[in-house]
């Protein structure tokens, strides 16, 4: 098989008319040219030149393959313009998302990219996101801001029951923790405040029958949807067939901010993102 270096050999000895300055324009040694040259006439089944006392000059082969030469060799540069001149494609923002941000945001964000670069999106944890941020595997992080963390608050919200649209408390302001007790419960396993919420139910006697414990937040809504039982969770949480009351004594409240990887904070495409990410956020209706 021809091969590209072989035809830049072959025109070099042309070009220069002696083995020992097409070696050196080439900057390989004189036996490295003279091998290539002679796997050349391997090829084409013929000596390519003739060598002189004083110079070298081109056999009736070497006379047919010059002009062919020439036009691989110049097809060759003119892909190396085009690919040089394309731009570089960017790569991906890497970007970790928390497990129980809503569906349609994380959805919403997916679709949208961002400053023109597409999103390699990461569901996990706060603290599994924290990790990656920390490993260089992510470049930011939609996640939860803690006290004192500097960063600008996309979302912030309050936990309250969800319920089914057609439940028979569906209709309440307000509700007290022990009207709770004979429901039938569903344990959102991705809520950051599980272990806070079991204890706030604990404390006031109140010890519901789980018909699910799962991870996954669409089944868990879904399941309150169709009436299987309620849930607890952030307010941005409730979608089609499902409403948020108000808890008492269930103060609690989360925030959402992009956390960016070290070193990240001064380049011109997080601003862009940031600016998405709010633009975002800001539709949820909380």
């Amino acid at each position: 098989m021809l091969k590209r270096v072989q035809v830049r050999q072959f025109l070099a000895v042309v070009d220069t008319g002696s083995f020992t300055a097409a070696a050196r324009q080439l900057h390989v040694t004189q036996p490295t040219l003279s091998s290539g040259i002679a796997e050349l006439e391997k090829i084409v089944g013929s000596r390519l030149f003739e060598r002189e006392r004083r110079a070298i000059r081109l056999t009736e082969a070497g006379n047919r393959l010059l002009g062919p030469a020439r036009a691989i060799e110049r097809e060759f540069r003119n892909a190396e313009a085009l690919v040089n001149a394309a731009p570089t494609p960017l790569p991906p923002l890497r970007l970790g998302v928390l497990t129980s941000l809503p569906s349609r945001l994380v959805a919403a964000i997916a679709a949208t990219g961002s400053a023109g670069r597409p999103l390699a999106l990461t569901e996990a944890s706060d603290g599994e996101l924290r990790h990656r941020l920390a490993d260089h595997r992510l470049d930011a992080a939609l996640t939860l801001l803690r006290t004192g963390e500097a960063g600008e608050c996309l979302i912030d919200e309050g936990y309250a029951m969800i319920l089914g649209e057609d439940h028979p408390l569906a209709h309440r302001d307000r509700l007290a923790p022990e009207e709770l007790a004979g429901e039938t419960m569903i344990a959102r396993r991705s809520c950051e405040i599980l272990a806070q919420t079991s204890r706030f139910f604990t404390a006031r006697g109140v010890r519901p029958r789980f018909v699910l414990r799962s991870t996954g937040e669409d089944r868990c809504l879904a399941l309150v949807a169709a009436g299987a039982g309620v849930t607890t969770g952030p307010i941005s949480l409730v979608g089609k067939g499902t409403v948020a009351i108000p808890l008492d004594g269930y103060d609690f409240r989360r925030r959402i901010g992009l956390v960016t990887g070290h070193g990240a904070q001064g380049h011109d495409h997080w601003g862009r993102l940031r600016q998405d990410m709010a633009a975002l956020c800001a539709k949820l209706t909380i």
